[in-house]
């Protein structure tokens, strides 16, 4: 190989992995995490039903409790949530979860002090006492965020958005 073709292979291999390192690099920075969480809370009897709405969304008719939560949300509107144990906290299926089907919702201040509230579409949770394993869910989706999302909260909660549990900045 003579040494203009050297040359030529080599411009070729720099112009390369500039493109490429910086589309990389503008990839990373896009999906930092926004919130990180290891706890959740579940709807306390004050916050069931339309009483007190937490930025427009009503909690679960009946009072929730759960065992264990974690997940984190990024810039880039990836999320992923999971619980373990949320089940009813009071009434006549206390410590069990009657419902298949779970969301989430990412409530965000947008830059002009409004609040949007983005919804997952659902997912599965087990039914039944959590002592069998129910109220055991898994949520890993992308969300479309505003931008900046300002002081989240994400919330879980049944298929008609009532939150069953929430955690937030």
């Amino acid at each position: 190989m003579n040494g203009k073709k050297w040359l030529t292979l080599v411009l070729v291999l720099v112009l390369g992995i500039a493109v490429f390192g910086s589309q990389f690099s503008q990839a990373t920075a896009r999906d930092t995490k926004i919130m990180e969480f290891s706890s959740m809370v579940g709807v306390p009897q004050a916050f069931t039903g339309a009483q007190n709405p937490i930025r427009g969304i009503n909690g679960g008719g009946l009072p929730w409790t759960i065992a264990s939560a974690q997940g984190e949300l990024s810039t880039s509107g990836k999320l992923e949530i999971q619980v373990q144990g949320l089940v009813l906290a009071a009434g006549a299926n206390a410590g069990s979860n009657p419902i298949a089907n779970f969301k989430a919702i990412v409530s965000c201040l947008k830059s002009d002090a409004t609040v949007e509230n983005v919804s997952t579409g659902l997912f599965p949770a087990t039914t039944g006492p959590a002592l069998a394993g129910g109220g055991d869910a898994k949520i890993e989706t992308n969300l479309i965020l505003p931008q900046p999302c300002i002081a989240p909260i994400i919330f879980v909660t049944s298929p008609g958005g009532a939150w069953f549990a929430a955690t937030g900045n």
